[in-house]
């Protein structure tokens, strides 16, 4: 693996563990409520499994298991979102407060769906006609 590559790898390992953080703060700090806890459980749970379920990606034997293993991130990061967006629409909790946290989510969706549409693309380049 090339350095540049890696550095790459390295930084999203990073940044998905720091989102995981915020995500358990989060959780946290929710009001005592039954539906804020019951949403919480769910965002607690796809928050920090995108962390770790990148850290899986990062350790893929193949494309394919690279390509199956990054579809599961981009699937929790993108539930991730559903539950933040649906506690600001509940007002469970406040927009200001998940502002950034929600663009990090965000963000996050966008750089694996993208990452995920290079492998894929590059896999169908390589099959053999």
């Amino acid at each position: 693996m090339a350095s540049g590559y890696s550095a790459r790898y390295e930084e999203l390992r990073v940044r998905t563990f720091e989102f995981a953080r915020r995500i358990v703060r989060l959780f946290r700090a929710l009001p005592r409520t039954e539906e804020a806890r019951t949403l919480g459980k769910q965002f607690l749970r796809s928050g920090t499994s995108v962390g770790a379920n990148y850290r899986a990606v990062c350790r893929s034997r193949s494309r394919a298991d690279f390509i199956a293993k990054l579809n599961i991130v981009l699937e929790e990061a993108d539930e991730t979102k559903y539950w933040l967006d649906l506690l600001v629409a509940e007002s469970i909790v406040p927009a200001p407060k998940l502002g950034k946290l929600q663009e990090e989510c965000e963000e996050l969706v966008r750089i694996f769906a993208a990452s995920l549409l290079t492998a894929e693309t590059n896999a169908s380049s390589k099959t053999p006609k």
